[in-house]
């Protein structure tokens, strides 16, 4: 049994080179998933945005009895996205050195929007799996949340504990994930480089202040989100719609950025620097 809570926030990695894309696949040489070992028990993935432009970063985290896929990518199609066997080949990897008897799967969703769900169509017939569907219903009933959104929630892959945070504002059935393991805070849609989706002001305001209420009390060592789009150049971001981006900043953000993003919204300011927020209400 692998101890995940001691000790704890575990170090890992971030020193990582994200392929930028190109402006077709079959002038890109690179896979269609870029693979990152942040740990050996952490893993995040990138789909190439020559493959789609949205390029959504995805989170392996494994535990003792089962492993979390968080988010399926932007593309649906098995021949263009093989994220089913690269995450089948991935835990097959990882069980050669930590071997167990019927490992399973929980397969789940920063949020319901599209580029983040599309690949769910190849996990429905593996065994032993469980995918979380993306509505709101779904999402409460399966991870046990008795008071949207006010109350957490509480998701064990066996030893290593997930808290789960509602995290409406961006999309309705948003949740954000802080693994104790490594102290990782994963964010979702609602805080990444790149441009913040605001649907309801007054309700994604109220989960930046969950966030914070939370990180007050909680090892927090970074905040990945799910997408970069901005550049080096401080408040400039790329055309929605770009495949190739060479000069990307690093996905990881702080907690400092969380307070900046509120104070963002409380003087409905645009743009902070490294991100730039875009409301829709």
């Amino acid at each position: 049994m692998i101890d995940f809570r001691t000790p704890a926030p575990a170090p890992g990695r971030l020193d990582v080179h994200w392929h930028p894309g190109w402006p077709s696949p079959k002038h890109d040489p690179a896979p269609e998933i870029q693979v990152h070992a942040y740990s050996e028990h952490t893993l995040i993935l990138r789909q190439n945005k020559s493959v789609h432009f949205e390029a959504p970063f995805l989170f392996l985290l494994f535990g003792n009895e089962r492993a979390l896929l968080l988010d399926t990518g932007a593309t649906p199609d098995l021949a263009y996205f093989p994220l089913r066997p690269t995450v089948d080949a991935l835990i097959e990897r990882w069980l050669l050195h930590n071997p167990r008897d019927e490992y399973g799967l929980v397969v789940a969703h920063t949020h319901g929007h599209s580029d983040h769900i599309a690949g769910d169509p190849q996990f429905a017939d593996r065994r032993y799996t469980e995918v979380v569907g993306p509505s709101l219903a779904e999402v409460k009933a399966f991870f046990g949340f008795q008071r949207w959104p006010e109350d957490r929630a509480e998701l064990d892959l066996g030893g290593r504990v997930l808290d789960l945070i509602p995290g409406p504002g961006h999309q309705d059935a948003a949740v954000v994930f802080h693994d104790r393991h490594t102290g990782l805070l994963l964010t979702g849609d609602s805080l990444y480089p790149g441009r913040l989706y605001v649907q309801d002001t007054s309700v994604f305001a109220a989960t930046v202040d969950r966030l914070l209420a939370f990180c007050e009390t909680t090892p927090v060592t970074h905040i990945l989100g799910c997408h970069i789009e901005m550049t080096t150049t401080p408040d400039e971001d790329y055309p929605r719609g770009t495949t190739h981006q060479p000069d990307e900043p690093p996905l990881q953000l702080t907690t400092a950025h969380l307070r900046r993003l509120r104070d963002a919204l409380a003087e409905r300011r645009t743009h902070c620097g490294d991100f730039i927020v875009v409301y829709r209400d």
